[in-house]
């Protein structure tokens, strides 16, 4: 029997008051409740997917403030990930907030090297074909395939034509399924397991094909 029971009004409330005041007098005057409604349901929900999707780690509450000239000390919503690494790293994601959950699989950003891996198997003509029409199907089934974190290029990429019959894939960046949802009352009940769940078994073609073709980034 699932030990998550969803995700409590409490944990949305936090993130809406931390917002606010985004200080180290609240989290301190508040961080029982960050414990109780934050921490505690979402390491049961992570437990519940990590059974199916491996390893998750939860992002720490705390921002990175030293390159930022936002220098608030919280981050405004919570999370888990299945890589460790921003660029190159080919995972699924989670991400929970007052306005609701973002949550997805893919290569947010890819490595030089990834990116060459995923251009060359775009251009090729199987493997290319394979990808657009893996991208229609999930379109079709409600779960879009993005470029990425970044834009994508506004031109061809070097070596390659802009009459490319794939052009507008070979310009991507990264390639990820990403689902949002804004905050609704299914979140607070085990619902919530099932639709990140849902996505995350739905996203099982682009991570075959990525997983076939691109791969994780050189160590080198």
């Amino acid at each position: 029997m699932s030990t998550f029971q969803g995700l409590p009004p409490g944990l949305f409330e936090f993130f809406a008051e931390l917002q606010a005041d985004n200080s180290s007098a609240f989290w301190q005057a508040n961080k029982g409740r960050w414990e109780h409604d934050v921490r505690m349901p979402m390491r049961s929900l992570l437990a519940e997917l990590s059974d199916e999707f491996g390893p998750l780690r939860m992002f720490r509450p705390n921002r990175d403030v030293r390159f930022s000239m936002d220098k608030s000390p919280y981050k405004l919503w919570t999370g888990a990930t299945s890589e460790v690494q921003a660029v190159g790293g080919i995972g699924y994601y989670l991400e929970v907030s007052a306005k609701g959950i973002v949550t997805g699989y893919g290569a947010m950003l890819m490595a030089p090297d990834q990116l060459r891996r995923y251009r060359a198997a775009i251009d090729d003509e199987k493997s290319g074909a394979e990808f657009e029409e893996m991208v229609d199907a999930l379109a079709a089934r409600s779960l879009p395939v993005f470029p990425g974190a970044e834009d994508p290029l506004k031109t061809a990429p070097r070596g390659y034509s802009v009459d490319h019959p794939r052009i507008n894939h070979l310009r991507w960046k990264g390639a990820a399924v990403v689902q949002e949802w804004a905050r609704a009352d299914w979140m607070q009940s085990p619902e919530a397991l099932e639709m990140i769940r849902g996505v995350w078994r739905g996203a099982e073609p682009l991570k075959t094909w990525l997983d076939a073709h691109v791969a994780a980034r050189s160590r080198e």
